[in-house]
């Protein structure tokens, strides 16, 4: 049952329900969150390396690899740990839900690089910033997608083995393996992060449904300010005010759900026809 303060909300999804209309999901770290993942920017995205302490944005580049790979691939096995025992929580299940109901005309894009939409069964889904169960070889010698090979469990400062600096090496062309996420000094491009597609399903969605993401990336603000252009609904869930939920309030078929994932989208997703036997 929707809330009575959000009565227009509850215009918007039967609206949209009534006129069987296209949805993209846009996800951000926020619904992650509920499943015990640090975000990118937290505190677990700090490194030290000799007497320096390296931020997430300086990390994570192109730059930072090619003068430290081994460095950057510790910082990000740490991290992968770290998030591998997490679960899909309710608000992944429930965006299953609603792809089990819509078919095609639903569209997941996330930010997130954790795979836990895959886990939870989303099958729609564009990864903006890519997936942490793949690599690809740095040099681009176009051996294509390959499975992160398993690691144990490490601690911050624990060096590589030979055997696992052998698991992080191209069988192609011998070079060093690198994560297959987008990095803070590169560019979103159609073939590793699915760029044009996602902005061709924002231009053709009836709604925009943004669910624990801030905004501080570009892709995902120019999906946000193309649907408020075209004048679709769009519909913000985030604990917080966001540039997201400024759009949202601005426009005549928006407004700020507040509150997380696991609280909203259940009640969002059965207004727009998901039922718990649509999975």
């Amino acid at each position: 049952m929707l809330h009575p303060m959000d009565e227009k909300l509850a215009g918007i999804l039967s609206e949209i329900r009534r006129r069987q209309g296209r949805v993209v999901v846009l996800t951000g770290a926020g619904i992650s969150a509920e499943s015990g993942i640090p975000t990118f920017r937290g505190v677990e995205g700090y490194w030290v390396v000799g007497s320096r302490n390296y931020m997430p944005q300086e990390m994570a580049t192109r730059a930072m690899f090619d003068e430290a790979p081994e460095e950057v691939w510790r910082w990000y096995l740490y991290r992968f740990g770290v998030c591998k025992d997490a679960s899909p929580n309710a608000g992944h299940h429930a965006l299953v839900r609603l792809e089990s109901a819509l078919g095609d005309r639903f569209t997941l894009v996330t930010q997130n690089i954790d795979g836990l939409h895959r886990r939870a069964g989303s099958r729609r889904v564009f990864c903006i910033h890519g997936d942490a169960a793949w690599v690809r070889c740095a040099a681009d010698c176009g051996v294509g997608l390959l499975d992160l090979p398993p690691f144990p469990p490490r601690t911050k400062d624990q060096p590589f083995t030979g055997d696992e600096r052998r698991k992080l090496t191209c069988p192609r062309c011998g070079g060093w393996l690198r994560p297959h996420v987008l990095w803070f000094d590169e560019c979103y491009d159609e073939a590793n992060y699915r760029m044009d597609s996602a902005l061709r399903a924002a231009g053709a969605a009836d709604l925009l449904l943004v669910v624990g993401t801030s905004g501080a990336t570009n892709l995902p603000m120019q999906i946000g300010q193309l649907v408020f252009m075209r004048g679709a609904a769009m519909v913000d869930v985030n604990p917080e005010e966001n540039p997201f939920s400024e759009l949202a309030e601005r426009s005549p078929l928006g407004h700020f759900a507040r509150g997380s994932a696991c609280e909203r989208l259940p009640e969002i997703v059965a207004a727009l026809g998901a039922t718990s036997s649509s999975a």
